[in-house]
């Protein structure tokens, strides 16, 4: 469910003296001095570094939470709000960013139709709730027994991971992990252009220039791997850290959504 935002190239704007006051008085026949654009420092070179392990997280396999996600997949095809409804605890609803953004006086469904925007013309939201139904992942929250919330993280060592973040002077935001072992890494942003390495199951540095390459190909990852090289890798073969989740809870009648970490900007 989770993906990587597009990181667009880095552009400087050219700086035109005359937007910073009036134009100077040109002799006739005198030039126009020529304003060169701004040119970005160049990124710093690509340095091997300390692999970690990252075990992709498994599916919950609960025979109750596989069925209800189906449920939820086919409320967000039908774009069914009523029936949205009842897989929604009527009260309780977090919405969790920097702080619990739910209203409690609002029903459930209210409090999840806007943190993932149901109402957007382009039927994005139910595109999300649609993503959630079809992740198989959900891990149980470890300060709040009986939620769990999907995407699963995965399974990493939070000192090694902190050590590898001070060496390379990196933060979470700039990782991901290969959600298979193997995971092929291209030395262009083309299917089938050569193999320059194999990813195993550990963290990778997503490098900030990542981008499509054309609109009619699969969309790519710029990557660094730990052995220093850099290449593409399919933007579905690697899951990012943190990123939003949706969290359930079962009760009497089944399972229900709880809650949302992350969710639309306010």
């Amino acid at each position: 469910m989770r993906r990587y935002p597009v990181v667009p190239t880095l552009i400087l704007a050219v700086l035109a003296a005359a937007s910073l006051g009036p134009a100077p008085v040109m002799a006739q026949g005198q030039q126009t001095p020529q304003i060169l654009p701004l040119k970005p420092p160049p990124p710093p070179p690509i340095k091997p570094y300390t692999p970690v392990a990252a075990k992709p997280p498994v599916p919950y396999d609960d025979a109750a939470f596989v069925a209800f996600r189906k449920q939820l997949a086919d409320v967000a095809a039908k774009k069914d709000r009523a029936a949205l409804a009842k897989l929604v605890v009527a009260q309780g609803f977090f919405w969790f960013q920097d702080k619990d953004l739910a209203d409690p006086k609002k029903p459930g469904v209210d409090n999840l139709a806007k943190a993932i925007d149901l109402a957007a013309k382009d039927g994005s939201g139910w595109a999300v709730l649609g993503g959630y139904g079809s992740e198989p992942t959900a891990a149980e929250l470890p300060d709040r027994k009986g939620v769990f919330c999907a995407p699963a993280d995965p399974a990493i060592d939070p000192k090694a991971f902190q050590a590898l973040g001070e060496a390379t002077q990196t933060d979470p935001s700039e990782w991901g992990y290969a959600l298979n072992d193997g995971v092929e890494v291209h030395a262009a942003a083309q299917p089938n252009s050569p193999v320059v390495e194999k990813l195993g199951l550990n963290l990778v540095h997503v490098l900030p220039d990542s981008a499509p390459s054309d609109p009619n190909q699969p969309a790519f990852l710029h990557v660094a791997t730990p052995s220093g090289k850099s290449g593409f890798v399919a933007m579905d073969a690697i899951a990012p850290l943190g990123g939003d989740q949706m969290c359930y809870t079962k009760d009497s009648s089944g399972w229900k959504i709880t809650g949302i970490f992350g969710g639309a900007s306010q």
